[in-house]
């Protein structure tokens, strides 16, 4: 949970403050739900190879046919089972960027799955457990397409970095690029109809 949750559930703020830096520190032990399905995946795929690669030995050792016929087998699993190959790998890759992406945007934007799709993965670089780009497109997204992101800070005060205004709500004037004070959690829609006020 974070601050905000806490005094939404009638914790003083600082209070409230203490709560969440020690819920945070709590989580940082568990392993996030997109890293468990991703390993979970690959494992059921591993599974499913073993099994198909087996039955496929014990076709090969059932057949009678001529030598021509047994080579021309074994050239079509291998062909077979390269394609099998390449298309794991594919996917796995996917899903290796798609848990980075999703992880690197949680909690940060209104909207994860729109804000995912806004990221290009063929310019990003699996390296081990690391995803090379990945930090710089999310920056760059929250400098061109700052209305997707939630303010930083949750309330967003006056004049605070990152908000923005909220439409026909009575919390007054925000600063520059700031919150309206009293304006509360803004939804995307809130987001998108500012931004586009804005920029007319």
């Amino acid at each position: 949970m974070n601050k905000e949750q806490f005094v939404a559930i009638g914790l003083p703020e600082d209070m409230a403050e203490k709560a969440a830096a020690a819920s945070q520190d709590e989580l940082k032990s568990f392993i996030p739900k997109a890293r468990f399905d991703e390993v979970n995946d690959a494992k059921k795929k591993l599974e499913k190879d073993v099994t198909d690669r087996d039955g496929q030995l014990e076709e090969l050792r059932k057949s009678t046919g001529d030598a021509e016929s047994l080579k021309a087998q074994i050239t079509q699993l291998q062909t077979d089972n390269k394609a099998a190959k390449d298309k794991y790998e594919a996917d796995l890759k996917d899903l290796k960027l798609s848990s980075a992406i999703q992880t690197a945007l949680a909690g940060k934007v209104h909207d994860e799955a729109l804000v995912a799709g806004l990221v290009d993965k063929t310019k990003l670089v699996v390296d081990g457990d690391k995803i090379v780009g990945l930090d710089e497109q999310v920056k760059s997204l929250q400098e061109s397409k700052a209305f997707l992101f939630k303010p930083e800070g949750g309330n967003g005060g006056q004049g605070g970095a990152g908000g923005f205004q909220r439409v026909g709500g009575n919390g007054g004037q925000g600063g520059a690029g700031g919150g309206a004070a009293g304006g509360g959690q803004k939804s995307l829609a809130d987001a998108v109809a500012a931004h586009f006020q804005t920029n007319k």
